[in-house]
């Protein structure tokens, strides 16, 4: 039997090298030879799906043929709700979970009260930590109280230890803290590398799909906030989730960017505190708690994360300035977006914002991303300008167009059924949506075609 080689691959032209270089010799880049592991050809196993003939050849199926298989698709509830919604119900027997996020966020926190809330004596997990000694992981878990039957500990980063030691325990999830931590004997780069990341991401998905483990991977972030690694990383699993929030904050948010199984629009919301993180089930009174009253520049709106309207609140501060270029800042929301608002202020509504400094600030941390808060923004820029406060119980929503036009909004009932939840009073939305909409008792809904006429209801 053939031996494993080692080559060197360039990232940029795919040119071979027997031995590491510093540059590689067909496209002359620097730093670009990266390490792969060249196996010896083994007896290729029945795919998933096909019908082996009777030649030995793979034969194509008919896809209403293939029988759906319970075991794989079933969901298993993580009894946290919030992780349940972002993961569009529950794990999936056989997927492959990445979970990124900032040193000290909460990681390893939301890993242990995932065993707590679902390691039994039918349900094993697999606990394996390569940044921690299992000593410092039982403190951890005594501070949360975790003492449950089904869960398994391990600090070790080796491959074939972690393999052996799933063949022992047969976990129905394993729980890897972190990927970059991991290595391969075989392979001489450090752990955390290109090479160590995708090669254990690949042993981890093999892992899954053959025995219908779910794995939750931990990835470490860059600076930048994305996943370190190779971009492939991404690719290769199942689902991508991003812890996100800030360190002074009590608040956490998991977030789906990439999800096979489910929405990536879903969004969790969670506390931490002295217990661990708890999760919040009204968003909406969450983030608005604690809001100015009476305060121009504050302004309620109402985004969709995913099916889940969320009332946030935008803060606006228009100062003037001395300088001859005025400076613009935002907060929560696209820059380029909150510029194009300015503009339309300035030019359809007559504001002279040229020698103002403009600030746009969403509360709570939260991102919006959609169109439908135009409206609020626009709306919160304008009454700090005009120093007039709008009614603090009156949400405003739309989408704005360059001509000043409000344009509708999708899932507007949805919206202002929140609103009338949390206590509101009124509603200011597009005229489209108003002529289709129910609105609930006790909601006074007014409609407005165009920014002249959002600004005179509302200031």
């Amino acid at each position: 039997m053939s031996k494993t080689k080692t080559l060197f691959v360039c990232i940029s032209c795919e040119h071979e090298q027997p031995r590491w270089l510093g540059r590689c010799p067909s496209c002359n880049q620097y730093n670009t030879l990266e390490e792969k592991v060249i196996r010896p050809q083994t007896p290729k196993p029945a795919r998933m799906g096909a019908v082996a003939a009777s030649d030995g050849d793979i034969a194509p199926v008919l896809l209403r043929d293939i029988p759906t298989d319970v075991d794989a698709t079933g969901r298993v509830l993580t009894g946290i709700p919030e992780l349940d919604r972002v993961l569009g119900g529950g794990l999936v027997g056989g997927s492959l979970i990445l979970l990124g996020g900032d040193p000290g966020i909460g990681k390893s926190t939301l890993l242990l009260q995932i065993c707590r809330r679902m390691a039994s004596e039918d349900f094993r997990i697999l606990y394996v930590t390569g940044e921690e000694s299992t000593s410092q992981i039982k403190m951890r878990a005594d501070r949360l109280k975790v003492d449950v039957p089904g869960c398994y500990l391990i600090a070790e980063t080796d491959i074939h230890n972690i393999q052996a030691a799933v063949e022992e325990v047969e976990p129905s999830l394993l729980l890897i803290d972190s990927i970059q931590t991991m290595r391969l004997s075989e392979l001489s780069s450090l752990p955390g590398s290109v090479t160590q990341v995708r090669e254990c991401t690949a042993f981890f998905t093999h892992l899954a799909k053959q025995q219908s483990t779910a794995v939750l991977l931990v990835g470490h972030v860059t600076k930048e906030g994305s996943l370190a690694g190779p971009r492939v990383l991404e690719h290769m699993v199942d689902t991508v989730l991003y812890f996100e929030g800030e360190g002074k904050d009590a608040y956490r948010l998991i977030r789906a960017v990439k999800n096979r199984f489910g929405s990536t629009q879903e969004i969790g919301v969670f506390e931490m505190g002295e217990e661990g993180l708890t999760a919040i089930a009204d968003p909406s009174a969450y983030m608005l708690a604690g809001r100015p009253i009476g305060v121009p520049g504050s302004v309620v709106t109402c985004s969709l994360e995913g099916t889940r309207p969320l009332l946030t609140e935008v803060q606006a501060l228009v100062s003037y300035t001395n300088f001859g270029t005025p400076r613009r800042t935002a907060n929560g929301m696209d820059y380029n977006r909150m510029v194009m608002l300015l503009a339309v202020l300035e030019k359809r509504a007559g504001y002279k914002l040229q020698t103002y400094d403009s600030y746009v600030n969403v509360a709570g941390g939260l991102r919006i991303d959609e169109p439908a808060a135009d409206a609020g923004i626009l709306a919160a820029l304008a009454s700090c300008y005009k120093d007039k406060a709008i009614d603090p119980y009156t949400m405003v929503i739309g989408e704005i167009g360059l001509a000043g036009e409000l344009r509708a909004i999708s899932q507007a009932e949805r919206r202002v059924i929140e609103a009338a939840r949390q206590g509101f009073k009124a509603c200011v939305l597009p005229e489209a949506n108003k002529t289709k909409l129910r609105a609930p008792d006790g909601m006074r809904v007014m409609g407005a075609a165009h920014i002249g006429e959002l600004l005179g209801v509302l200031l």
